[in-house]
């Protein structure tokens, strides 16, 4: 048996959110922007919204969409917000169909946002929307064929997207608005039980021969379970 110890933290959280009112956000939105000219840092507008685990899509305009995310007061958040550069002001835009943390957002080539995945109150979603620049509105499109939560989705040539977490992946057509699974990456070895031995740290142990798993946190309130998944170098 191969054994590490993790921050509890940083793992607990790489894995999904446990407590929400643990996290500590600032009373303050403002947000830093970054002067490519000098090489440096100034406040600029502050956002709506406090969030943190969003999504922050640029645009071809240099305006920056925000969406969803968490805090303390509001919980998961289905608002979005516009950055607009030149004024330096954030602005409400159109709410997402569903609220959401550690979703992806990935602009596509007819310049639509398509947002995957995510989690919530009820767990992972399965969901996806596009979000329009031109109308402000999000609209939902075809469901993935699993709930991914921190996955990856890279645009392709070709105008689709892939989507891949834990050990499976699938295509989203823009055409169709439909997904089809595709090739499985490498399968997992037996999952990794990780415990909390103390108020800092939890031990994970990964059955002899495993080079990759599934994760199971086993906390003083019960076992949780995610779709993400652990390498052993």
């Amino acid at each position: 048996m191969i054994s590490a110890r993790i921050h509890r933290s940083r793992a607990i959280r790489s894995l999904f959110l446990v407590s929400l009112f643990a996290i500590v956000l600032g009373a303050s939105a403002a947000v830093p922007a970054f002067a490519q000219a000098s090489g440096t840092w100034s406040n600029t507008g502050s956002m709506n919204s406090v969030r943190i685990y969003h999504t922050a899509t640029p645009f071809p305009n240099g305006e920056v969409l925000a969406a969803g995310g968490v805090n303390p007061t509001e919980g998961y958040l289905i608002s979005a917000e516009l950055y607009n550069p030149a004024t330096g002001k954030w602005t409400f835009t159109g709410s997402m169909q569903t609220a959401l943390e550690g979703h992806v957002a990935t602009l596509l080539q007819n310049g639509q946002v398509l947002v995957t995945g995510g989690i919530n109150a009820n767990g992972l979603v399965a969901s996806a929307e596009l979000y329009n620049p031109a109308t402000g509105t999000f609209t939902a499109t075809g469901r993935m064929t699993t709930g991914r939560y921190g996955q990856s989705a890279t645009l392709l040539q070709n105008g689709r997207v892939l989507v891949a977490g834990g050990n499976t992946a699938e295509l989203y057509n823009p055409a169709t608005g439909r997904w089809t699974a595709t090739g499985n990456m490498p399968s997992y070895g037996a999952a990794a039980t990780f415990t909390v031995v103390s108020s800092s740290e939890i031990t994970t142990k990964v059955p002899a021969g495993a080079t990759t798993g599934d994760v199971k946190v086993v906390t003083p309130s019960g076992t949780l379970s995610s779709n993400v998944s652990f390498r052993v170098p």
